[in-house]
């Protein structure tokens, strides 16, 4: 599909054309409307994206012009200041498809021009068997299997969700994914968490005397994560200069030391977070909008642990084996209440409340079965939903893979030794393992 795209601003101009082009677009970039007519003219393409304002003209008045020469227009999409929606109005009427207003989520242009064309997503490539990585829910196996394609294309990606919701998760698998050899560096970075006075040098280093106490050179995280992936968590608690000179570096891919006359190139990716709707503090002031645009190219947005329950059960079993593996002892099991409990938690602190609690319990209780009164007080304890019992074909399904789970553990996902134990063929357990989504080595 190709797609002319206008607009002389040229950090949003990068930034979509870096993420349309991620999307499968074949992108033209024009800065001016000058630029823009002759490929109108001379080209045909699927949809157009136009800036009202530009340098040398409005982009009402170059879809009017194309217009008037009586000739059918591919869909056409807007990009306005809210104080010029009435105009892009006016050019609705007159068969406009569409506008935006600044600031914008990009994904959502992404959406309207795919709509406006007439094509569907491409296929994301994931295989609904294979086995969860960020989770079971359809959400998190949606976002899994939109990664291997970032990953090898992205060089800046925005991560958002609420505190715990597992941000930092979805970046090292992002990096895990771009770096299967597990040589490259991540590194992660809270920028909440830095004192203002210091983050400039923590991030991009300084010289040997640059200031007081700095007796020796160091390399800043950016130079630290070179070949590899940089984590910049809470990235909009950033103040507004340092906002400005990661603008600066994301643009040019180079860092300067405090105290030194050189920069650095840095070739790394840039993956930032943050739990704030970075739209509303554009439209505040609080964060500046071409930045929004530079870190937003691709946006990943991690559902609240409540919005996906499919996932609390598994992620508990998974911090179950973590502190089995870590404290040298067989792995609780949670009982048929504490599953309940569970499920019938809001998760406020999502899926780092979650395995803090499984930590807890590990510590704490001696015995191997957990129940809901070890996970919850009783003041945090809700009764479980009114639900109806299961049938007994899903009871079955559900005993039967804990079962399995229990014994491929047991013979480290050996599906032979394992088969061999439950006294069925290997290609039946196989068949199991697949069906339930348990992973199994052969």
């Amino acid at each position: 599909m190709r797609l002319c795209l206008i607009e002389d601003d040229p950090i949003m101009g990068e930034s979509l054309l870096d993420r349309f082009q991620l999307e499968g677009f074949a992108v033209q970039l024009c800065r001016r409307i000058e630029e823009a007519l002759p490929l109108l003219a001379a080209e045909p393409f699927d949809a157009v994206i136009s800036d009202v304002r530009l340098p040398d003209g409005s982009g009402e008045a170059l879809f009017a012009a194309q217009l008037r020469q009586g000739r059918e227009l591919p869909p056409w999409i807007f990009i306005t200041a809210f104080a010029s929606v009435d105009r892009a109005v006016a050019m609705l009427q007159l068969g406009a498809r569409d506008y935006v207003t600044k600031p914008f989520d990009i994904t959502a242009l992404v959406a309207k021009v795919r709509q406006a064309v007439g094509a569907e997503p491409a296929p994301r490539g994931g295989d609904a068997q294979a086995p969860a990585v960020l989770g079971r829910s359809a959400a998190m196996r949606e976002l899994e299997a939109q990664l291997p394609r970032i990953a090898a294309r992205a060089r800046t990606v925005l991560v958002t969700g609420e505190s715990g919701a597992g941000k930092e998760v979805v970046a090292r698998r992002l990096h895990a994914l771009a770096h299967p050899a597990g040589s490259a560096p991540f590194v992660a970075v809270n920028c909440g968490a830095i004192p203002e006075s210091l983050l400039e040098a923590a991030l991009f280093g300084h010289e040997r005397g640059a200031f007081t106490g700095a007796e020796r050179a160091r390399k800043g995280y950016f130079e630290q994560a070179q070949g590899g992936t940089l984590f910049l968590d809470e990235v909009a608690e950033l103040a507004p200069s340092m906002q400005v000179r990661l603008l600066r570096v994301l643009q040019d891919r180079r860092v300067q030391r405090l105290g030194s006359e050189h920069t650095v190139e840095v070739d790394l990716r840039v993956v930032c977070a943050t739990h704030r709707d970075l739209r509303a503090w554009v439209a505040q002031g609080r964060f500046r909008e071409d930045l929004y645009y530079r870190i937003h190219v691709v946006h990943l947005n991690v559902p609240p642990l409540r919005a996906r329950p499919a996932d609390v059960e598994w992620l508990a079993q998974s911090f179950l084996e973590a502190q089995a593996h870590r404290l040298g002892e067989p792995a609780h099991v949670l009982s048929a209440g504490a599953r309940a409990a569970l499920l019938a938690h809001d998760w406020p602190g999502n899926v780092r409340e979650l395995e803090n609690r499984i930590e807890r319990a590990c510590v704490v209780v001696a015995q191997r079965q957990l129940g809901a009164a070890d996970l919850f007080d009783e003041r945090e304890r809700k009764p479980p939903p009114t639900e109806p019992l299961p049938t007994l074909e899903a009871f079955l399904a559900d005993a039967e893979s804990s079962y399995l789970r229990e014994v491929l553990q047991r013979h480290d996902g050996r599906v032979s030794a394992a088969a061999a134990a439950l006294g069925i063929s290997r290609k039946t357990l196989w068949e199991k393992s697949r069906r339930h989504g348990l992973n199994a080595d052969g």
